[in-house]
C-alpha cells in the first residue's frame, strides 16, 4: 500500500471535534499575560521618563518666589472750612494731641487741648495738619504767592527746628509750613517730625472745591468765655453755602444762645445747600 493511501485511511478513521476549552483558555491566558506585561513595562518606562524630566526641570529651573502685591495707599478724605479743603488719610483721627502737640498722626481743628499749658513733646515720625479760620499767626510771612484752583494763596516756606528743652527728645526735628488763602480766610499748617519733604507733600493736597463746603467750627467766631453765640455763627454758615437747623436744650452750664455742639463735626465737607444741626442753650 502506498504511503499516501495509508495517510488518507488514517485520517478518515480519526474522530474530529471541537477543540478542548481548557486548551483555548490556557492559550488566551498566556496571550493576556504577555500583553499585560508589555503594558506594565511601557508604563514603567513612561513614569520613569516623567520623573526624570521633573527632576531635571526642578534642578535646573527653580520656581520663582511668590511676592505679595504692592500695598494699596490708604484712602483719603477731605476736611476744610468753606470751599478750601485739604486731603488727609481717611484713618487720621481729630485732635489726638496733648496741650496742642500731636501725639500721633492727626488733623487739628480748634484743638481744645491747645488751650491748656503743659510741656508736651512731639514724638518722632508724627505728621499733622491744622485747619484754621481767620488770619494766620503773627509770625506768618508770605515767601511765595501762587494760585490754587484760580484762587490766590500765600505760602510760608517750610522750616525745621529741634527743641532746646532739656526733657525733649533732642534727636527729633520738627518741620512745618503754612499756606494761607486770604480771600476765604482759611489757612493750613502742616507739621512733620519726619522730614521737610513730608510737609511739602501734605500742603500740596490743598484744593478749592466749588460744589462742596466745609463746616466751620463755632469756636472760630468771637464770643464770651462761656462759648460762641449762635448769632455770630449762623452768618458764617450762610456765607459758606450751608443752612442752620437749631436744636434748643436746657443747660445749667451755658447761657442762653450759646452753642453747645454742631452736627456734623467741624471740617466735614458737605454739598452746598446742606443743613448743619446747631444745638444751643435755651
Amino acid at each position: 500500500m502506498k504511503l499516501t493511501d495509508l495517510l488518507e485511511r488514517t485520517a478518515e478513521q480519526t474522530p474530529v471535534g471541537p477543540p478542548p476549552l481548557d486548551t483555548l483558555y490556557a492559550g488566551a491566558a498566556r496571550r493576556r499575560h504577555r500583553r499585560t506585561a508589555g503594558v506594565v513595562a511601557a508604563a514603567a518606562v513612561a513614569v520613569g521618563s516623567v520623573i526624570g524630566a521633573s527632576t531635571l526641570l526642578t534642578s535646573r529651573t527653580p520656581t520663582a518666589p511668590v511676592t505679595s502685591p504692592t500695598p494699596v495707599p490708604p484712602a483719603m478724605r477731605l476736611v476744610g472750612f468753606g470751599h478750601a479743603a485739604i486731603a488727609i488719610p481717611a484713618d487720621w483721627p481729630t485732635n489726638r494731641s496733648q496741650c496742642g502737640t500731636p501725639m500721633q498722626d492727626t488733623v487739628q481743628i480748634d484743638d481744645p487741648s491747645a488751650r491748656l499749658y503743659c510741656m508736651a513733646f512731639r514724638p518722632a515720625g508724627v505728621e499733622s495738619v491744622g485747619l484754621y479760620y481767620g488770619s494766620p499767626r503773627a509770625e506768618f510771612r508770605a515767601d511765595e504767592t501762587f494760585e490754587i484752583g484760580g484762587v490766590r494763596a500765600e505760602r510760608q516756606r517750610t522750616t525745621c527746628s529741634t527743641s532746646n528743652y532739656p526733657k525733649a527728645n533732642r534727636n527729633t526735628t520738627t518741620c512745618g509750613g503754612t499756606v494761607s488763602i486770604p480771600s476765604l480766610k482759611v489757612w493750613f499748617r502742616a507739621e512733620s517730625s519726619t522730614s521737610a519733604a513730608d510737609v511739602d507733600r501734605m500742603l500740596s493736597r490743598i484744593q478749592i472745591v466749588p460744589g462742596r463746603s466745609g463746616v466751620l467750627s463755632p469756636w472760630t467766631v468771637t464770643g464770651p468765655p462761656t462759648g460762641p453765640l449762635v448769632g455770630n455763627y449762623t452768618p458764617l454758615l450762610a456765607a459758606a453755602g450751608l443752612k442752620a437747623q437749631y436744636k434748643r436744650v436746657k443747660s445749667p452750664s451755658y447761657p442762653t444762645g450759646t452753642i453747645i455742639s454742631i452736627s456734623p463735626a467741624a471740617g466735614t465737607m458737605l454739598p452746598v445747600g446742606s443743613t448743619v444741626t446747631v444745638t444751643i442753650a435755651r
